[in-house]
């Protein structure tokens, strides 16, 4: 296999985490779109949002997109990756994207244990609770959208290592 993996999905449903896992099990590298914008900026997501705007984040990140992908890799996106129609066609056009998805609950859940500020700043000043219900309800068909294939999330790490595996074997 000499593909690229992208993995999108709401803040908290695991890319990071699993992309990693899913990069060491294939011997890829990994790349976390989020994580290359703090490095190459010096920047952290909120402090870039202060400065640009979300507009501005959001064309440094599409730039990211396309900065990043090269063969054997998993590149694990920011939640809103999807937002851009273009970053959705250029997923599906250069590799495999699988949609990790979780109830909101379970995101919120996730969020409070870990709520990452400085990286996962507040897109809409309501609760996390409610800030998950309502992103992941504007969202989930640009998900849909961008995913050649969906994991449930809501289970155990190994599980969701195996399905993914699964999938890129086929």
């Amino acid at each position: 296999m000499n593909k690229t993996i992208f993995l999108v999905g709401a803040r908290a449903a695991g890319k990071t985490t699993m992309g990693k896992m899913l990069a060491n099990k294939l011997s890829f590298s990994f790349i976390d779109t989020d994580r290359y914008l703090l490095e190459t900026t010096q920047k952290t997501v909120a402090e870039i949002v202060e400065k640009e705007g979300w507009e501005g984040f959001r064309a440094r990140e599409s730039q990211v997109l396309i900065d990043t992908t090269k063969p054997n890799c998993v590149i694990a996106t920011g939640g809103g990756m999807v937002l851009a129609e273009h970053n959705r066609n250029f997923m599906k056009q250069n590799g495999i994207v699988i949609f990790l998805s979780a109830p909101a609950a379970t995101l919120a859940a996730r969020l409070m244990k870990d709520p990452n500020t400085a990286q996962r700043p507040s897109l809409t000043g309501l609760s996390i609770s409610d800030e998950m219900e309502k992103v992941l309800a504007e969202r989930l068909p640009l998900y849909h959208d961008a995913a050649h294939h969906v994991i449930n999330v809501d289970q155990d790490e190994s599980l969701i290592l195996a399905k993914m595996f699964e999938i890129l074997q086929s």
